[in-house]
């Protein structure tokens, strides 16, 4: 087992082990220059350097590995595996939760075979931070952030408790309460050491987190990104994540950007250029003079968006920025110090004359990014703001079904609001109520428009038409961590009710900060007054609109919606914009600057041209345009320097862990084990270690076998995992009503990943999953053997073969596994009683979790799939050589028999995809946590 971070290294090749000292204080280093070629090394690989020559044990970790990582070819294709030792774990509350649970399982499992309980904790810090269930339900009144907080608590109490007795149970390992921040943001401004010092040894601080945006901590310097469950258990476990040396792509920044163009728009163009580049699987690293002149904020901005460009990490070097960044939010001295000596001393500290050599170059020169936003459905589709009226009038008829006849009412003056008299479009005032319309008639410049009349009591009479702005949100990691597009959009809202203007009656305009120092410079520099009258009061300090927790719209919108089939949009300062991701009722979603969340806001509609159209009047009646209230970036860098200082970090994070009277007043079991509830539905005891025995049981060959599902290409672990709303009807529905849930309360699947009862019915459920045993069904199904062939859900199908003791098997095509939401694409798969997925390749982390959970991948021959050896699925498999494990080797190939029901076979040799000793080990035992779990026992 890797020592990780807690111990030195068993293994001393290149007897790099040294001691810095900083002012009076000694810390043990690794010293990369006692490895030649580490010094022309990107600064992102001297990173995984080090952690290799900190780390190697002879077994996982050889010599070999670091000579790799060395004599680094930039020009090559990555081939070389190594495992790398993150220093610590973020994650958030979806997520963390199944980590936790199999902890405290764990805890159970070493006292059943006669361990000590108290032995189970994180060998690797792990944080985690409640941030993914606030949900936007009430929006736009000052006591929206403390109802929602409230409805919160009453929906995730029994979740919040297990959390509150993990914090007390466990050494290392700490939850921020809900209420607090996003977990980036709270990483970049509390978490994230830069450097770490741990048991004497220093070391540069990196992390893996369970959730994509974990990149945002590269703007400080630190390497880390988004993993699946399973990964960060290994990690917290402190297993080291399998990964190839991957391409670095140098991004050079240069020039300054131009007045009014943001951070956002920044990230916006630098998403849309990486994207047509490719960078998937890569780290990008920026380079060049122009980093100085990127503030941190910017650089976490850019950092945050690693996943949308589809790189591994997108990260900057540490520099004068970085400890200004650290002081500034409060680190201390003595860190400050260590930051800068280390960094310096192991050739970490960004010098824009000693340019590293990089894989791939691209350049941006920031003088040329213009304001932007990016939709209506992928964060890299960017448009020029200029173009924003022209795209969206193109965009729009791929989401209106044109000339369908439909009844009308009705319209009366409202409709001179919304298309002036001028407008070609005013035509479409009915003379009487039951006259027939085309249901999208062809307005202005060929757009299709639907003008529909709502009467609210709330807000009263008015007209909304497709392109309608809906929700405009500020929200989420990337912008909401960035003072200067946060400052920025409250000047602009000041700006806007000095002017008289006001957000359209239809939008719900929600404010949901990263962090509680964003509501202390704001009340510092008495902006949130004017938020307020524009309907942007704070609704809760998390990660909302992003993942879908916008809330449900006003109950007559969203009928006038429903009933009339408008498409209507969202505008919100977050990272994703996917089709059905933020809002069920809106199908076009842009991605945008706070600011420009305000001003579309103040618009009401994407048909809006900022340069040509004013957004209203001022008290004289004279028309106001975007630019008469945008501020100046003199306003914007006074109002940062003289509202935001670093007592609001100290004190915002002085008892950060400690939470408020709802969090501490929570009833909390202790003990060093958790007392489960047998009733919750949402935190239950998984069965990953019922009867496991000390030694591990020997691994057998698979006879019988079934095929659960047969797919194709490129099914992606958000095709096999459970995610989005529970739906009436299906097996998760039908197992929470059997429980007493009401249909209202079933919440989503990630509020319930605590509970593996749950996630193995939602398992290869998505209703987009096209299992080819049948023919034209999508969703959640397959056909079960044990009653004939008839098609049923496929949970329900696994049970039936389970209580006949009959193994299954998933066939698969190419790519299988890409995608996100990793760790209960592979739980799930173990539960459901899936021994082995043969496919024709594999997304490399998929594979790995796959054995992690004792599943053992297969790859068809090179060239032949289940389409080319007439393998339909109905077959019944037998598997051997497996057992050739037991000897302690890894086969290359095992011998796979597919017998038809008339008796004929198909016979090959599938290819083992086991690659490395340590996944053999995981088989072997059955899986990760397992072979954890031995080990402590033996230690």
């Amino acid at each position: 087992m890797s020592k990780g971070n807690n111990a030195n290294s068993s293994v001393n090749s290149f007897g790099a082990r040294d001691t810095l000292k900083v002012n009076d204080k000694s810390y043990e280093i690794y010293r990369l220059y006692a490895v030649p070629g580490t010094e022309k090394l990107p600064f992102s690989l001297k990173v995984l350097a080090e952690n290799l020559l900190r780390t190697e044990d002879g077994a996982n970790i050889t010599k070999d590995h670091i000579e790799a990582i060395a004599n680094w070819d930039p020009g090559a294709e990555p081939s070389v595996e190594i495992q790398f030792t993150p220093a610590r774990v973020v994650m958030q509350d979806f997520t963390g939760v199944p980590c936790i649970v199999d902890l405290a399982t764990m805890r159970e499992a070493i006292a059943d075979l006669g361990g000590d309980p108290e032995k189970v904790n994180p060998l690797a810090p792990a944080d985690l931070v409640i941030d993914h269930s606030v949900i936007a339900d009430l929006f736009g009144r000052a006591d929206a952030f403390e109802r929602n907080v409230e409805i919160e608590y009453e929906r995730n109490g029994e979740r919040y408790q297990f959390l509150r007795w993990g914090q007390g149970a466990f050494n290392d390992f700490k939850v921020v309460p809900p209420g607090t921040g996003i977990v980036h943001q709270v990483n970049i401004e509390y978490l994230a050491s830069v450097v770490m010092d741990r048991n004497g040894v220093a070391y540069p601080d990196t992390c893996v987190g369970t959730d994509s945006h974990t990149t945002m901590v590269n703007g400080l310097g630190v390497l880390g990104w988004g993993v699946g469950g399973i990964e960060a258990e290994a990690a917290m476990l402190g297993q080291p994540v399998s990964m190839l040396i991957p391409r670095v792509v140098g991004f050079k920044l240069t020039g300054e950007r131009r007045p009014g163009v943001t951070a956002t728009d920044v990230v916006l163009t630098v998403t849309e250029m990486l994207r047509q580049h490719g960078v998937v699987g890569k780290f990008v690293e920026f380079y060049g003079e122009g980093v100085a002149e990127v503030p941190l904020a910017n650089r976490a901005t850019l950092g945050n968006m690693s996943p949308e460009f589809g790189s591994t990490a997108a990260i900057f070097p540490i520099d004068e920025e970085t400890i200004s960044y650290l002081r500034f939010t409060g680190r201390s001295d003595e860190q400050l110090a260590l930051v800068e000596a280390y960094a310096k001393e192991q050739g970490m500290w960004h010098d824009p004359k000693r340019e590293p050599r990089y894989s791939e170059y691209i350049e941006l020169d920031l003088s040329q990014v213009v304001p932007s936003i990016a939709g209506p459905k992928r964060p890299q589709d960017r448009i020029a703001l200029d173009d924003a009226k022209t795209a969206f009038r193109k965009d729009i008829h791929n989401y209106v079904e044109e000339h369908m006849p439909v009844k009308h009412t009705k319209l009366d003056e409202a409709v001179e609001d919304t298309f002036p008299a001028s407008d070609p479009a005013s035509s479409l005032a009915f003379a009487d109520d039951d006259a027939v319309v085309p249901s999208a008639a062809i307005g202005a410049n060929g757009r299709p428009t639907k003008p529909v009349e709502v009467k609210s009591a709330e807000r009263g009479e008015f007209v909304i038409d497709h392109g309608a702005v809906v929700i405009a949100a500020i929200t989420s990691c990337t912008n909401t961590s960035n003072p200067e597009v946060m400052l920025g959009a409250a000047l602009l809202a000041r700006n806007a009710v000095e002017k008289g203007l006001s957000t359209k009656p239809w939008v719900k305009t929600t404010m949901a900060p990263g962090s509680q120092v964003v509501t202390d410079y704001y009340e510092k520099a008495g902006l949130w007054p004017y938020l307020e009258k524009l309907g942007f009061y704070l609704v809760g300090y998390g990660c909302t609109t992003c993942i879908g927790n916008s809330g449900p719209l006003p109950d007559e919108i969203s009928q006038a919606v429903n009933d009339n089939d408008l498409s209507v949009t969202a505008v919100l300062s977050g990272n994703r914009n996917f089709e059905g991701r933020i809002n069920p009722d809106v199908k076009m979603n842009y991605l945008a600057s706070p600011p420009l969340v305000i001003a579309y806001a103040l618009a009401g509609t994407m048909d809006f041209d900022f340069d040509a159209e004013p957004l209203g009047r001022d008290k004289d009646g004279n028309e106001v345009f975007l630019k008469d209230i945008w501020p100046s970036q003199q306003d914007i860098n006074d109002t940062i320097a003289s509202a935001i200082n670093r007592e609001m970090f100290t004190k915002n994070y002085a008892d950060v862990f400690k939470g408020d009277e709802r969090w501490r007043n929570l009833p909390t079991p202790s003990g060093n084990t958790f007392e489960w509830d047998p009733e919750s539905t949402y935190v239950r005891k998984p069965p990953y270690f019922d009867g496991m025995s000390a030694e591990p049981e020997p691994v057998s060959d698979i006879s019988g076998a079934r095929v659960l599902a047969l797919l194709g290409d490129s099914v992606t672990t958000d095709h096999i995992s459970p995610a989005g709303a529970i739906k009436p009807g299906t097996p998760a529905a039908q197992y929470l009503e059997a429980n007493g849930v009401q249909r209202k309360d079933y919440n989503s699947y990630g509020s319930r990943r605590g509970n593996h009862e749950v996630m193995i019915r939602g398992t290869f459920a998505n209703i987009r999953l096209r299992n080819l045993l049948l023919d034209d069904v999508s969703g959640g199904y397959t056909r079960d053997f044990t009653k004939g062939g008839e098609q049923a859900f496929i949970y329900d199908a696994a049970e039936n073969y389970a209580a006949q003791n009959i193994p299954l098997v998933v066939l698969g095509g190419k790519e299988y596994g890409s995608g996100s939401s990793r760790d209960w694409a592979a739980k799930g798969t173990s539960l459901l009683g899936v021994r082995a997925v043969i496919a024709e390749s594999f997304e490399r982390i998929h594979r790995s979790n796959l054995i992690g959970m004792g599943v053992i991948p297969l790859q068809f021959p090179e060239g032949e799939s289940a389409a080319s050896l007439k393998l339909d699925g109905t077959e019944t498999f037998d598997i051997t050589g497996i057992e050739e494990l037991n000897e302690g080797k890894t086969p290359r190939t095992v011998h796979v028999t597919a017998t038809k029901d008339d008796g004929n076979t198909i016979e090959f040799d599938a290819v083992v995809r086991i690659d490395t000793p340590g996944e053999a080990d995981y088989y072997r035992n059955g899986g990760i946590l397992q072979y954890v779990l031995r080990n402590m026992l033996k230690s």
